[in-house]
């Protein structure tokens, strides 16, 4: 199975429907993101998605309730912090604002997955058992790539994609 994953979107219209025209081009079934929507207009976009999307506040999400009201009926939000099992596979998803929390999830040894925003820097890493996905940011602000990422739940593989 694979999932998507994106962040930081930060209220790009274009680029959100860049990512979900991607995402369900390519037929993921669930969509992770890692926070900073910000506005609850984003959703509207959100709407076309023909995948289950999970989302986690970000430092710079604003009307948290209007943001919940908004996606209600288009995606589960979490609060700060995921922590799920999706095909045998035990995935944690946070903005990831203190890399020393994303490398204690990850030695702690109970995720496969850990995702991850905030940076705006695409990474693909493995610490222990546990692969590290920060997809980067879709909005493309501060590194003028708008970027998203595909992970294999069964292979455990990661892509990072730039959106065009």
């Amino acid at each position: 199975m694979r999932v998507g994953i994106v962040s930081d979107t930060h209220d790009r219209l274009e680029a959100i429907e860049l990512a979900v025209a991607r995402f369900n081009d390519i037929g993921v079934k669930h969509v992770f993101h890692a926070g900073d929507l910000i506005s609850p207009f984003t959703a509207s976009v959100f709407k076309s998605l023909k995948a289950e999307l999970h989302i986690v506040w970000g430092n710079n999400d604003g009307d948290k309730p209007l943001l919940t009201e908004k996606f209600r009926g288009i995606a589960k939000i979490y609060g700060n912090f995921m922590d799920i099992e999706l095909n045998g596979r035990r995935i944690a998803m946070l903005h990831g604002v203190n890399e020393g929390i994303v490398k204690a999830l990850a030695k702690c040894g109970e995720y496969s997955l850990i995702i991850r925003g905030h940076t705006h820097k695409p990474e693909i890493r493995r610490e222990s058992k546990t692969l590290i996905v920060n997809p980067g940011a879709a909005s493309g602000y501060l590194t003028e790539k708008k970027t998203i990422a595909i992970v294999n739940l069964e292979t455990m593989e990661a892509e990072l994609l730039t959106l065009e």
